[in-house]
C-alpha cells in the first residue's frame, strides 16, 4: 500500500512541485493550501486546528510547506506570521501526533540566520552551516525559528520523528533588490548564486523525500538545503574581497562562458551555505550546480530542471507591484 503523505501549502512553489512529484515516487499525496489549485484536495486553513484534524486522518507522513514568506513582510501583520507559521504548525503537530505520524518534515529557511550572515564591508565571508546560531531580522525568521523550535520539542516530548530543511533561494521571480536586477541579467544572478546560496527546486524536492525516509532514524535534525558550494572555509578571506579570482581558481572556464553571454560575477560573495551535513545523513545529492550550470549553458541546454519550467513563475501576492516582484519591508 502507498505511504500515504500530506502536502500542506500545495498550491504554492514547492507545495506544487512536490505535488507534482511524489506520485511518480509511489506516494498517495493529499494537499492542503488556503487557495484551491489543482494539486490541492482540501482547501483550507492551517490555522483551524479541526480542518487540521479532518485533514490528517490516515495520513503516515506530514511536508509542511505551507507559509507567509518573506515577501509577505511587508503586506501582512505581524500577528498574521504568529497564525500561520507558528499556530498552523504547532497544529500540525498537534494532529499528527493524535494520529500517530511516522515522519515530520519541516520547511525552513535560511533566511532564520538574517544578520548572524552579515559581514563587514571587506570581511570575510560567513560560513554557514546548523552550528550558526540565527539572528532572526524580521518576522518571517522569527517565525520560523519558533517553528523550527515547535518542531524539536515535539520531538523531544512525544517522539514524533521531526527533520527541519532549512532551505536557500529557489523562487524563480525576479530578485527583490532593485540595485542586482539593474545591474545583472536575471539568468546571470541565478547561476551566480548557485555558487553559495540557491538550489534548484527539484533538488529541493528530492530533498524532501529523502527526509521522509530517514526521519523515524534521526528523530531531529536541522539540515541546510542549498547547491553544493564548491568552496572551503580557506577560501573565505578572498571571497569578501575577490570572489571572481577564487570561482575561476575552482572553475577556468566561467569566464569564457560568462563573456559569451556578457554576464558577471559578482565582485565579493558575503555567505556560503554549507550543505555537508544533510549530504552525510540524508543522502542527498543536488544535481543542479554551478557545474553543471556551466555545462548546461556550454551544450546550449537550460541550466534549470524541468521542474522549473514546468511550474513556472506564481509570485506570492495577487496584485503587481511597480517596483519589483514584491514590496520590500525596510
Amino acid at each position: 500500500m502507498a505511504r500515504k503523505i500530506l502536502v500542506t501549502g500545495s498550491a504554492g512553489h514547492l507545495g506544487e512541485a512536490l505535488m507534482r512529484s511524489l506520485p511518480a515516487a509511489g506516494f498517495d499525496v493529499t494537499g492542503v493550501d488556503i487557495k484551491a489549485s489543482e494539486f490541492t484536495s482540501h482547501v483550507g486553513s492551517i490555522v483551524d486546528r479541526e480542518f487540521v484534524n479532518h485533514c490528517m486522518a490516515g495520513i503516515d507522513s506530514v511536508l509542511h510547506t505551507a507559509t507567509l514568506h518573506k515577501p509577505h513582510v511587508a503586506t501582512h501583520t505581524p500577528q498574521q506570521f504568529i497564525d500561520t507559521n507558528i499556530t498552523g504548525t504547532l497544529n500540525l503537530l498537534d494532529a499528527a501526533v493524535a494520529a500517530r505520524v511516522k515522519s515530520f518534515v519541516f520547511t525552513s529557511t535560511t533566511s532564520t540566520f538574517g544578520d548572524a550572515m552579515q559581514p563587514q564591508s571587506g570581511a570575510a565571508a560567513v560560513w554557514v552551516n546548523e552550528e550558526l546560531v540565527p539572528v532572526p531580522k524580521n518576522i518571517y525568521g522569527v517565525t520560523k525559528t519558533s517553528a523550527e523550535g515547535l518542531c524539536q520539542l515535539f520531538a523531544r516530548n512525544h517522539g514524533l520523528p521531526c527533520l527541519v530543511l532549512r532551505t536557500s533561494r529557489f523562487f524563480p521571480e525576479q530578485d527583490d533588490n532593485r540595485d542586482q536586477r539593474d545591474s545583472f541579467d536575471d539568468a546571470n544572478l541565478k547561476v551566480n548564486e548557485l555558487l553559495f546560496r540557491r538550489a534548484d527546486v527539484q533538488d529541493i524536492v528530492d530533498a524532501h523525500q529523502l527526509a521522509i525516509d530517514k526521519a523515524p532514524a534521526i528523530g531531529f535534525q536541522r539540515y541546510i538545503i542549498s547547491a553544493t558550494p564548491p568552496f572551503s572555509r580557506q577560501d573565505l578571506a578572498r571571497l569578501g574581497c575577490d570572489a571572481p579570482s577564487v570561482v575561476a581558481h575552482y572553475f577556468p572556464d566561467y569566464p569564457q562562458v560568462f563573456a559569451e553571454r556578457g554576464w558577471r560575477m559578482f565582485p565579493v560573495i558575503g555567505r556560503v551555505y554549507d550543505n555537508a551535513l544533510a549530504l552525510s545523513q540524508l543522502g542527498w545529492s543536488p544535481v543542479y550546480t554551478f557545474r553543471h550550470a556551466l555545462d548546461s549553458l556550454q551544450r546550449g541546454e537550460d541550466f534549470r530542471s524541468p521542474l522549473v519550467t514546468a511550474l513556472g513563475i506564481k509570485g506570492y501576492h495577487d496584485k503587481v507591484f511597480a517596483d519589483g516582484p514584491y514590496p520590500v519591508d525596510q
